[in-house]
């Protein structure tokens, strides 16, 4: 497996990291933030779903890969794993992108192994679960219990199980401000 990843890294990311200027048009859309530390100390990602579109495969999982490894520079020492919050508020067909999440899933399962800790879903629309059924079996199952759908009437107690109230972002009744990528 680690041959495997450094033979991908080698060719997927020959500088050794990806730059902002290889993936401008993925930032400018503003769908990915960096959001303080669980209990745990594992750093959050805030991903929005309803900000992303359709559009250069190959510029969308450089972003992915640069994402993750901003969020992965933020795990310290003493952890190895981060959390995520997948927002779908607002989200529908034109951002459904199958080959991208089918894309950004082979690359967080095969390349950055046991790194999400949890992925807490949040507002999800009905028109989504449609695909999440074609994407649900592509995911491994270790993965599969990582996920956590969680109800809007829920939302603030359920993500202050594993976050303090310091470190939650503003939008979900928490104190920080958004940081983007």
């Amino acid at each position: 497996m680690l041959l495997k990843y450094l033979k991908w890294r080698r060719t997927f990311v020959p500088n050794g990291f990806i730059s902002a200027s290889e993936v401008p048009n993925q930032i400018a859309q503003d769908k990915m933030f960096l959001q303080g530390s669980d209990k745990k100390g594992r750093p959050i990602a805030v991903v929005f779903g309803n900000r992303h579109f359709q559009d250069d495969l190959k510029e969308f999982k450089r972003y992915v890969v640069y994402g993750l490894d901003k969020t992965c520079a933020r795990i310290p020492p003493e952890q190895e794993k981060f959390i995520a919050i997948g927002d779908l508020e607002g989200w529908g067909y034109s951002n459904s992108d199958i080959r991208g999440y089918l894309g950004a899933l082979s690359i967080l399962q095969d390349c950055y192994p046991e790194r999400l800790g949890k992925l807490f879903i949040v507002h999800a629309p009905l028109v989504f679960m449609t695909v999440w059924k074609i994407v649900y079996p592509f995911i491994d199952n270790k993965t599969k219990k990582k996920i956590v759908f969680v109800e809007n009437k829920m939302l603030k107690s359920t993500l202050l199980e594993e976050i303090d109230e310091s470190q939650l972002p503003e939008i979900y009744g928490g104190q920080l401000p958004l940081v983007p990528v």
